[in-house]
């Protein structure tokens, strides 16, 4: 009762995920993104750690399908998870083991790469993927909550949607966007709206950070 996709900007180097599903806080459970390392996804009888543990492989050197191999052989009952990791040269993998539950499906494509369980449609993936390729001008935020709305737009899960997540990782050790939707009606698209609020202020909120004297009174 899940979909998301992970996806990278060739331009700027940027790596994020986006989630959405009928439960509350998925933001908080599913989509994981290192600065110059890769995003993650853990889904479906979702076990959190794996996210973190696919990042630290990634960190350690070893490939997508070998960080993936890990989060497969790191965790109890993996024929319950369902997993997908993207590296900073935008190379994926996937992985939906027996026991993830139908309409299940999995989609890589250029950039990006993309799951989903518990769904009227195995075209979602498919469709996140298009939506994702065909906006690659546009920052990468937009063009993953564009992915996730040609996802709800294929179908989406059979319960109404909830929550919502987006992250995205970018030069430091800290999120340059982490934006979480929960308990609403139309997730989705309160996500693309903060977005929209909170673009014009994420450079300043890293410049604050890392740059304080060069904001001061801003």
């Amino acid at each position: 009762m899940t979909f998301s996709i992970a996806g990278r900007c060739a331009r700027t180097g940027m790596l994020g995920a986006a989630v959405t599903t009928s439960s509350i806080a998925v933001g908080s459970r599913c989509a994981f993104a290192a600065a110059s390392i890769g995003a993650a996804l853990t889904q479906h009888t979702t076990d959190p750690r794996l996210g973190p543990l696919m990042l630290d492989q990634l960190r350690r050197g070893y490939t997508v399908q070998e960080a993936i191999g890990a989060a497969v052989g790191g965790t109890p009952r993996p024929d319950w998870r369902q997993l997908a990791v993207i590296d900073r040269e935008g190379r994926t993998a996937s992985y939906s083991g027996a026991s993830v539950k139908p309409e299940r499906a999995e989609a890589h494509g250029r950039d990006c790469v993309a799951l989903a369980n518990i769904v009227r449609s195995t075209d979602i993936p498919a469709a996140m993927v298009k939506a994702f390729e065909a906006t690659a001008e546009a920052p990468l935020a937009a063009r993953l909550i564009a992915a996730l709305e040609a996802g709800e737009a294929a179908g989406s899960e059979f319960k109404p949607l909830m929550s919502a997540g987006l992250m995205i990782a970018y030069r430091e050790v800290f999120p340059y966007v982490d934006l979480r939707v929960d308990s609403d009606a139309e997730p989705i698209r309160t996500l693309r709206r903060l977005w929209g609020e909170y673009e014009p202020m994420a450079d300043l909120f890293v410049a604050r950070a890392v740059h304080p004297d060069s904001v001061i009174g801003s």
